[in-house]
């Protein structure tokens, strides 16, 4: 601003004519304007490369005076590694000739699904990572891979990928995508259900592949999609713990120990809740169906939210819920303390998507709550009273709205949940000591989960009734037709 000031002084007349050109006189001749005001511009040009001297700095000193060489972003070291950080010590040339003397061993350094375990273990990788890897080098369109196209392939995996969530998501998605969607996880469960010896008894009843093989897909989502994407990130998998019980598959023989992803038990009560429910066995389910879960536990508001799209990918058809739905219903149902089971539920009953639960949506669920125990000759208790037990149990940030923050924050989000939309229960909450209730919310993740409790107490009183003489499921799949798990 100073600078401009010297030079317009410099040239009053110049300062004149913008003076009237300011106040819309025309008299100004343009040829003239234009010499005036080039020169001015040629004459702060040249005053600004002139280094600005303060009146208390001698000459010698200005002369010292140095402009101050910015700092370079070369010297900001990379903290940002989304394929993982590359490792300095890694020696490629020697891994590839590992895998190349393992392909020496077979008649045209060719290797099948069969053998691929010997080459994943070559790569240094879990051996269940073997239908990945064969996969990933085009072994599905020949049925087998030549070293020449593994050795490529690892290759070129080995320099852009440095941690296995990297490597195990390059593997497995499609080409040019860097998340995995539920249809990529098919070839790798099928390979687990082919070879897995905790799984041999399902070679013969090959109607239950794909049945088990959705159930885990949707657990893998339940417990590794944290953003509710239906797209697992190499950031998910890398939280997450599932390629930790890829790793145990190779040493657990017993799958059902695998109770986090894998269990054939979780697989079989999940299945035959469904098949209860199910009459048509078609894998779809209406609102109808729903209801008589647990002898009509789940009020009727909620279930019609379930209906309604907030927790489902998509409506099917005629408003019905398929198989893949419902496993993330179960889950959520018997266990509700979980990031995932809290987050389902909040979006059920969050009416207006606000991102808060008002007083107006808890009402509207207490309502049929306070229905039904005046059904059963129980007194309810009056929603305002309810209203301040809640309140004083979660303790929201914001006085009278509850975020999803607030319940995750709480250690009972269980029994809030269950005081609004399932009267069983509720009422075995209400019965149960406070003191008790409050011990059990300090040892959340000290003991099994409230799923694994269930999964295993269902599956004892499945395996005891009479209608199913043995441990795994001898429902006559052949007698209906079913529509394709994936679509």
């Amino acid at each position: 601003m100073r600078m401009k000031e010297i030079s317009l002084r410099q040239d009053p007349d110049l300062r004149k004519e913008l003076a009237l050109l300011a106040r819309g006189c025309d008299f100004v001749l343009p040829s003239r304007f234009k010499k005036r005001l080039k020169a001015f511009q040629q004459g702060q040009v040249k005053f600004s490369e002139q280094p600005y001297i303060s009146p208390t700095m001698s000459p010698a000193q200005a002369k010292k005076e140095e402009p101050v060489t910015p700092a370079l972003s070369e010297s900001i070291p990379k903290f940002y590694f989304p394929r993982g950080q590359p490792q300095a010590n890694i020696n490629i040339d020697n891994l590839i000739s590992k895998i190349e003397k393992i392909f020496s061993q077979f008649p045209d350094e060719r290797v099948t699904l069969k053998d691929m375990g010997l080459v994943a273990k070559a790569c240094e990788c879990p051996l269940y990572w073997k239908a990945p890897l064969f996969h990933a080098a085009g072994g599905d369109r020949r049925g087998h891979v030549s070293v020449h196209k593994f050795v490529a392939m690892w290759r070129k995996v080995l320099q852009t990928c440095h941690d296995d969530a990297s490597k195990f998501l390059h593997l497995l998605a499609k080409p040019g995508c860097n998340y995995l969607e539920q249809e990529d996880f098919i070839p790798f469960l099928q390979d687990v259900v082919d070879s897995h010896t905790g799984l041999a008894f399902l070679k013969e009843a090959s109607d239950f592949h794909s049945r088990y093989i959705t159930t885990v897909v949707q657990r893998i989502f339940y417990n590794v999609n944290r953003s509710w994407t239906g797209k697992i990130t190499c950031s998910e998998l890398r939280k997450s713990s599932f390629l930790q019980n890829v790793a145990l598959l190779e040493e657990e023989e017993e799958i059902n120990q695998l109770t986090e992803f894998f269990s054939y038990e979780h697989f079989y009560v999940i299945y035959c809740k469904f098949w209860e429910l199910d009459t048509d066995h078609d894998l779809y389910i209406d609102q109808r169906d729903l209801m008589r879960h647990n002898d009509q536990a789940i009020s009727h508001r909620m279930t019609e939210r379930l209906f309604s799209g907030a927790v489902t990918r998509k409506v099917h058809k005629e408003g019905r819920l398929s198989y893949a739905d419902f496993v993330w219903f179960l889950i959520s149902e018997e266990d509700k303390k979980t990031e995932t089971s809290i987050e389902y539920w909040f979006r059920c009953m969050d009416l207006d998507g606000d991102g808060v639960l008002s007083m107006y949506e808890l009402e509207y669920f207490y309502q049929e709550q306070s229905q039904k125990l005046e059904a059963m000759a129980i007194e309810p208790l009056p929603f305002e009273d309810c209203l301040c037990q809640m309140l004083d149990m979660v303790k929201p940030e914001i006085p009278g709205k509850i975020s999803l923050r607030d319940l995750k924050r709480c250690k009972l989000s269980h029994i809030f949940f269950d005081t609004f939309f399932n009267i069983e229960k509720y009422l075995d909450h209400e019965q149960k000591d406070p003191l008790l209730a409050a011990r059990d919310a300090e040892t959340v993740g000290q003991e099994i989960s409230d799923w694994e409790r269930y999964a295993a107490e269902e599956y004892d009183n499945l395996v005891a009734e009479e209608t199913i003489p043995n441990p795994h499921c001898n429902l006559d799949l052949d007698e209906y037709e079913y529509v394709d798990d994936f679509e």
